[in-house]
């Protein structure tokens, strides 16, 4: 008990110090030239008239913009853009699958291949893996982008298993990036869950 007595005066003793530099330091913040200076409170003011438009301007615009994290996506920021879906626009949504992780994450691709198209399947003997098979996928005939067996950790992807024309109100979205993670392995994405964006880096 006693040894809890002499820790508690000891914290007061060190926290004494320091609050008799405290006015000084408030003078300081308020635009003295140093500890023991009158305090130029207009230093301040005008502190403030650079500091508060900058911080709001970026209250405003920060949150409107999201960082691209995958390589697989030629952006680095972008941002929500107005207006319908059209093909080769940035889309970005939400994504729940066990590659992406235990928690849902927000991803940036493009619309690849739209409603009225029609998406075609080859399936050939995988060159990397013995009695696997790679998805090759083709929008009107162009070549979308090519599945993998196997994803960077080890783990066994499945690539989606579909053609025909997508329906109304379905995209394909993904990337040129050979291990992009997109509509090859997941599918059709509902237009309703895309959001349009705009590079801006």
């Amino acid at each position: 008990m006693l040894r809890l007595f002499w820790a508690l005066v000891n914290a007061v003793l060190g926290l004494w110090p320091r609050l008799r530099r405290l006015p000084g330091k408030a003078a300081v913040a308020l635009g003295a030239q140093g500890l023991g200076e009158p305090a130029r409170p207009a230093r301040l003011w005008r502190a403030l008239a650079i500091v508060l438009p900058v911080a709001l301007l970026a209250a405003i615009v920060l949150p409107q913009i999201s960082l691209v994290m995958s390589p697989s996506i030629g952006a680095w920021a972008v941002r929500k853009a107005p207006g319908p879906i059209a093909k080769g626009d940035y889309v970005m949504f939400t994504l729940h699958h066990p590659i992406a992780g235990p928690k849902p994450v927000s991803v940036t691709k493009h619309a690849l291949c739209m409603p009225g198209e029609r998406l075609t399947l080859i399936e050939t003997p995988s060159v990397g893996a013995p009695k696997s098979w790679d998805a090759h996928f083709f929008c009107n005939g162009v070549l979308l982008g090519v599945s993998l067996p196997f994803g960077i950790h080890g783990l066994k992807l499945e690539h989606f298993q579909w053609s025909g024309v997508i329906p109304r109100g379905m995209v394909y979205i993904g990337s040129h990036h050979p291990r992009g993670f997109d509509s090859r392995y997941f599918g059709l994405v509902p237009i309703s869950r895309l959001t349009r964006m705009e590079r801006l880096l």
